[in-house]
């Protein structure tokens, strides 16, 4: 009877091992399956944001061809190419001092400049200016545009007071960066399209926007005269121009994306018969709105435009600025999560749009410790995922490293697009027949301005491998990419000098 104890017993353990060992080998296998579907949702991703330097040249073809529709009539493309009116740009030469207001959003700022008369050749940081910020009451907002106008000409008015005696000065020159759609009338003057950003002035849409600071001025008893308006890009043209008089083109890339560049006048076809002492004018591509069937797009993308406040808008924005690259990566994430429990159970957090900034994005991307702590950190602390497995942490960086590197490479391609338009691409331009071996490749400066490029090392790298794939190295070293700081502010004022009368 004992020897049948024993016997039962050894066959309930085997029976209990084999039963245990078939758990644990089907978990295992259901784990491969879930893991095979997070691949393979990487792959598919990856194959979609594929950035090949044939698919690039094509976007350039695309971008150039577009800039030339938009120039030749109004609505003739998705790039507005408007006039700016700003033909002659700052070459260092320019003395005295000057001012700027630049109203953003929600927050002003005010600068004097202070210049010599002589071109700095290292940096914007030798431009002598103060500045001082102020926030927009929130009331002002919504008020009427006297109301706001006032409240800002009084801050430039104590501004001024602070200058003790000299503030008796004769009259001063104002350039005023203002950060919403406006049509261009003059280098001086736009009429306002429409309010963003929580402003909601209704009295103020149709109305020339340098002219309503230029009469809250008049009445706070100020002798300043607004001598120019212009959007950031232009600022960041201008001060580029002033360090360098090779600069041509201006990109901001930062939360948004925009650009503009010197044009010939005689290209500018939906404006026959404007003249300008320089020949050249500034446009201002709002190259936020670029579009072409090339641009590698995938689901994701999709749906982030389908949801968004301007759907079917901004296209290439949403691919390159820093305002939507964290949440692609946002989507991707959620995507993996709802085809495996890589992350665990699916956090809430993983369904809020733009919650994962992307700043935050990089600092994950960048992440250069054995155990990815960074990744672990924003996991937690933004989606609320504890304790996510390493495995998961480096996918994680790989989706940031798709995200990131196809935002690169489609900014440099736009770079390309215009130095293409303009004949500094090695080509001859759009229209140009010569090959790149007979001829004379100048030197080009584009001035560049915004955190996605001066703050986040990967994408400033990715942009110019891929500058350098597109151009060839014996042309890619002939075009210098130039940080500037503040063209919205100090660039602005220095269009005022070349404006002063």
């Amino acid at each position: 009877m004992g020897r049948t104890v024993l016997v039962g017993l050894a066959l309930s353990v085997a029976v209990t091992t084999c039963a245990v060992a078939a758990l644990v080998v089907g978990k295992r296998v259901r784990g491969r399956k879930k893991w095979k579907k997070v691949v393979n949702v990487l792959r598919e991703f990856e194959e979609g944001c594929e950035t090949r330097v044939e698919r690039l040249k094509q976007v350039v073809d695309a971008m150039a061809v577009e800039m030339h529709a938009g120039l030749a009539s109004e609505g003739g493309s998705k790039l507005k190419m408007l006039l700016t009116f700003v033909d002659n740009l700052p070459n260092g030469t320019e003395r005295g001092t000057y001012y700027a207001l630049h109203l953003g959003g929600t927050n002003f700022r005010v600068l004097r400049v202070h210049l010599g008369g002589q071109r700095s050749s290292i940096s914007e940081h030798e431009v002598e200016h103060e500045v001082e910020r102020q926030p927009i009451p929130q009331h002002l907002m919504t008020s009427t545009s006297e109301d706001l106008f006032d409240f800002i000409a009084s801050s430039l008015k104590e501004f001024i007071a602070k200058e003790g005696d000299g503030s008796k000065a004769d009259r001063r020159e104002l350039g005023f960066t203002f950060s919403f759609p406006v049509k261009q009338m003059s280098v001086s003057s736009g009429i306002l399209i429409k309010w963003t950003k929580g402003f909601s002035i209704v009295n103020m849409v149709g109305r020339d926007v340098a002219a309503c600071l230029q009469d809250a001025l008049t009445r706070k008893g100020l002798d300043v005269r607004v001598s120019a308006l212009v959007n950031d890009a232009v600022g960041t043209l201008a001060l580029g121009h002033y360090h360098d008089a090779d600069t041509v083109a201006a990109i901001i890339i930062g939360t948004g994306t925009n650009a503009c560049y010197l044009e010939r006048i005689d290209s500018i076809i939906k404006s026959q018969g404007l003249v300008t002492a320089s020949g050249r004018m500034v446009v201002n591509m709002e190259w936020g709105n670029f579009w072409s069937s090339h641009l590698p797009r995938t689901v994701y993308d999709i749906d982030l435009d389908f949801e968004s406040p301007n759907p079917n808008d901004q296209g290439f924005e949403k691919m390159i600025s820093g305002m939507y690259l964290g949440d692609i990566v946002r989507r991707v994430i959620l995507r993996m999560s709802l085809e495996s429990d890589l992350f665990g159970p699916i956090s809430p957090n993983l369904l809020v749009p733009f919650i994962l900034r992307t700043p935050l994005m990089a600092a994950m991307h960048e992440d250069d410790s054995p155990d990815l702590r960074e990744v672990a950190r924003v996991l937690n602390d933004i989606f609320e995922i504890p304790d996510a497995p390493l495995k998961a942490r480096k996918m994680v960086v790989k989706v940031c490293d798709v995200v990131t590197r196809r935002a690169g490479r489609l900014a440099a391609a736009g770079i390309v697009g215009i130095l293409k338009k303009i004949g500094r691409d090695g080509s001859g331009g759009i229209t140009g027949g010569r090959s790149r071996n007979d001829m004379k490749m100048k030197r080009t400066v584009v001035a560049i301005e915004g955190g996605l490029y001066s703050s986040y090392t990967l994408f400033k790298e990715y942009l110019h491998e891929a500058l350098e794939q597109i151009l060839g190295e014996d042309i890619a070293k002939h075009v210098i990419l130039k940080v500037t700081e503040d063209g919205s502010g100090i660039g602005t004022a220095l269009l005022a000098a070349s404006y002063s009368s």
